[in-house]
């Protein structure tokens, strides 16, 4: 049992949705046009997706929770999540406006695009109900990868399988850790999907 929460622990670190933006800019560096650009430029584009996705949010998170005296754990709690979720969005708003003004490829930008209409719809589900942003994140990738290999013109079946199988994965977890329930991962997992293909045809 202590093995199993161990596994569960990592998967829940590892693929937490603030890095999937990071991820996904990395995989377009390497294997679209992208890659013929400078190191440096590259390096620039990489680090700044990771300053605005992850970095500044989560520090702003802290200090947020820090200033009400609150543990990481009372953060879980739904009515105390609506803040730090606005948090991530601004921040996410501010990377694709710098994204925008310097003129960067339309399918980079719909990555940080797809994640932000995951928390946004995330934040009003849990209005009423609480959902996985974990299992959204891991969704998210499934329904863009399935856009982007139609753009690209790739055959997704093996990528297709590996996010499907972390998917999988990563909702296990979340239920093995008692954050969420089976119905939560899975109302998680179709909003990622559905904002993944949806945010990647429209922008």
């Amino acid at each position: 049992m202590k093995s199993l929460l161990f596994i569960a622990r990592i998967f829940s670190a590892v693929f937490r949705p603030s890095y999937y933006p990071t991820v996904g800019t990395l995989i377009l560096l390497c294997f679209t046009f992208l890659g013929q650009f400078p190191w440096a430029f590259r390096l620039w584009l990489l680090s700044l997706v990771y300053i605005f996705t992850f970095c500044l949010p989560a520090l702003s998170v802290y200090l947020y929770r820090r200033a009400h005296g609150w543990s990481a754990l009372e953060l879980r709690k739904r009515h105390k999540r609506a803040v730090p979720y606005i948090i991530y969005i601004c921040s996410y708003l501010c990377l694709m406006h710098i994204l925008s003004v310097t003129h960067m490829p339309h399918f980079l930008t719909a990555i940080v695009g797809i994640s932000l209409l995951i928390q946004s719809v995330c934040v009003v589900v849990n209005i009423w109900w609480k959902v996985s942003m974990h299992s959204a994140g891991s969704g998210g990738v499934i329904g863009a990868l399935m856009v982007y290999a139609d753009i690209f013109g790739f055959n997704p079946v093996w990528w297709l399988s590996l996010a499907i199988l972390v998917a999988g994965c990563v909702m296990t977890s979340r239920m093995v850790l008692r954050q969420h329930t089976l119905g939560q991962v899975l109302g998680g997992t179709l909003i990622g999907i559905a904002c993944g293909i949806v945010g990647t045809i429209l922008m």
